[in-house]
């Protein structure tokens, strides 16, 4: 009796040693895709409650998105409140559109995602939001491309209207083709606007300039004047590096 519980235990501390021994010899490019995909998922989640926050999306409304490796990405998923949303709640797919990990359903945007990730091997974040400001120039059918402020013309650029499309449809994408290559921002007629960036933070900074240009540009507008920059002044701004 003795020697079998002592056999038995042998044998447990065996099957420790051994998975203990297996954890820590894993390849050291599995364990950091591991701690990755757990920081992202903390960032993105902490992004989407700021989204919330700010007042840049309500509800359930928005999506982001940020890539793990060249095949898979995280993304918010639908009908999920984002600033209600948890590291759980976050589903993983591949650039074919297939759900990999995660119980819920994605973002109905996703045709959007996918679109821009395949077009932009640049882009590793995409912010999906309907800031107020910003979105009442997209219903209004105003572009923001007119150089008012350094900051915005140094950080962001020009921001065109893509053409109105049908939300979570084909028409999306299609409306994005001839702008996704040369913009980051982008706001969506009639919908809201979208912002890319090398990463979740760089992409999330965008949409705040985004509603912070729009807000000036509307006081302007309501003041009855809005001063642009001259050729002569934008030169000299093309000379700073920030």
């Amino acid at each position: 009796m003795v020697l079998g519980i002592v056999e038995d235990r042998c044998g447990i501390f065996f099957l420790l040693s051994f998975f203990n021994s297996a954890i820590i010899n894993l390849p050291n490019e599995i364990i950091s895709m591991k701690n990755n995909s757990i920081l992202l998922r903390n960032e993105l989640v902490k992004i989407c409650h700021k989204l919330q926050a700010k007042g840049l999306v309500v509800a359930t409304d928005g999506n982001v998105s940020v890539r793990l490796d060249e095949q898979r990405f995280l993304i918010t998923p639908s009908g999920l409140a984002k600033g209600k949303l948890s590291t759980k709640d976050l589903v993983i797919m591949n650039l074919e559109g297939k759900i990999l990990e995660g119980k819920n359903k994605p973002s109905s945007e996703i045709k959007m995602h996918l679109f821009i990730y395949k077009s932009r091997k640049d882009i590793n974040a995409i912010v999906h939001a309907h800031p107020p400001i910003a979105t009442g120039f997209a219903v209004a059918g105003i572009a923001l491309t007119k150089p008012v402020l350094p900051e915005i013309l140094l950080t962001v650029g020009k921001i065109p209207l893509a053409k109105y499309a049908t939300p979570s449809t084909e028409e999306v994408p299609k409306s994005l083709k001839k702008l996704i290559k040369k913009h980051q921002t982008i706001l969506l007629a009639n919908h809201g606007a979208i912002t890319l960036g090398k990463d979740l933070q760089d992409a999330y900074y965008k949409m705040e300039r985004l509603e912070y240009f729009a807000l000036v540009s509307l006081v302007a507008h309501l003041l009855g004047k809005e001063r642009t920059l001259s050729a002569e002044e934008i030169k000299k701004l093309t000379a700073i590096v920030i």
